[in-house]
């Protein structure tokens, strides 16, 4: 049982045991908050929320066979197929986004990959959002070596690929694109000296077991994702779980809880699906460690709180913005090398054990 005064080990690890992980999450609510919200404090300020806003610059037709997504190709969800945004309707987007006050302008594509052809655009894009003093991300699908070098270049901060869910129920999800090749795309963001924006979707018809698995495979990369977008399912009719059941409030805080204590060094964000949630279950998921949103209107395809309703409930927690901290390039690719020669040293050290 975790008390007032207790010491709580938020030792930054990267060898969790899934077993470990189902634990915590079944410890009783009040003892997991208590211990989520403990590691928070000692790693962020607990009322600080980093704002991030999505566009979707490409829109529907997608390839892939992704059983929640309505810009899907394989389903009728009734969403029209749009071209790639022009670069400067992109820009007026992102100073739109500056003047409510989100610090991160995330731009997304329903790619399985992004054509070379639209590279140069994309790239552009990039370059201007970050002029305007905004971090930037995005999420275009699959990546080359090549093409995340190109992205790094163009001076990208983030680069969005979700693991969705656990290897063991992944099939269930998609069948168009492997575990593995989502895994090697975060290697070449890694590589190429850009940060991570990695998490998952719940409610999909998981059990607790592929929860803790999804937060397994990403608290064991070699370096922590520096952000883990955790989403609820939005059951849209035409998509395959358009009538799957309802996720219990309760079980995507814990899940938010357990990422913090794992991962505690990265931001974890509430993604799609905020705007099927109450205030007060927003509330609960704060407290256990979320400290980024979307803000805006639509989150892709879905709508989004609004606003002015975000505003409002930060009035209410008495949480504000957190400022963005500007970390030089070289700093940044200084300490993510120095991270990824750790897991080299873990590695070498747990096949030596291994032999011994």
């Amino acid at each position: 049982m975790f008390e007032p005064g207790t010491e709580v080990d938020d030792t930054c690890r990267h060898d969790w045991r899934r077993d470990e992980i189902e634990s915590l999450l079944n410890l009783p609510f009040n003892d997991l908050l208590f211990r989520a919200q403990s590691v928070h404090r000692r790693h962020f300020d607990p009322n600080a929320v980093q704002i991030s806003t999505l566009l979707s610059i490409k829109t529907g037709a997608c390839p892939e066979d992704c059983k929640y997504c309505p810009q899907s190709a394989h389903y009728n969800t009734g969403l029209d197929r749009e071209k790639l945004m022009q670069v400067e309707a992109v820009m007026e987007e992102a100073r739109k986004a500056k003047a409510v006050g989100a610090t991160r302008f995330c731009m997304g594509a329903a790619w399985r990959h992004p054509h070379q052809r639209d590279m140069p655009y994309v790239l552009a894009m990039v370059r201007g959002v970050r002029a305007m003093g905004l971090e930037t991300c995005m999420t275009l699908g699959m990546l080359s070596h090549e093409q995340a070098e190109q992205l790094a270049d163009a001076g990208l901060d983030y680069y969005n690929h979700n693991l969705d869910t656990s290897p063991e129920y992944y099939g269930e999800i998609i069948t168009t694109r492997t575990y593995a090749e989502r895994l090697d795309t975060l290697d070449h963001v890694r590589r190429a000296g850009m940060k991570i924006c990695s998490g998952g979707i719940l409610g999909m018809g998981e059990s607790v077991a592929d929860r803790a698995g999804l937060l397994q495979q990403l608290a064991n990369l070699p370096v922590h994702p520096e952000s883990v977008p955790i989403n609820m399912l939005i059951r849209i009719e035409g998509t395959p779980l358009a009538e799957v059941e309802a996720l219990d409030p309760l079980a995507f805080v814990r899940t938010v809880a357990v990422a913090r204590i794992l991962m505690p060094g990265s931001h974890v964000r509430l993604a799609a699906g905020r705007e099927l949630m109450s205030d007060e279950t927003q509330a609960l998921t704060f407290f256990a460690g979320a400290n980024s949103i979307f803000y805006g209107e639509r989150l892709l395809t879905a709508q989004n709180p609004q606003a002015a309703h975000d505003q409002h409930l930060f009035e209410r927690l008495g949480l504000y913005p957190e400022r963005r901290e500007d970390v030089d390039d070289a700093t940044h690719e200084a300490a993510i090398g120095e991270q990824l020669e750790r897991a080299r040293i873990r590695a070498m050290t747990t096949d030596a054990m291994a032999r011994a």
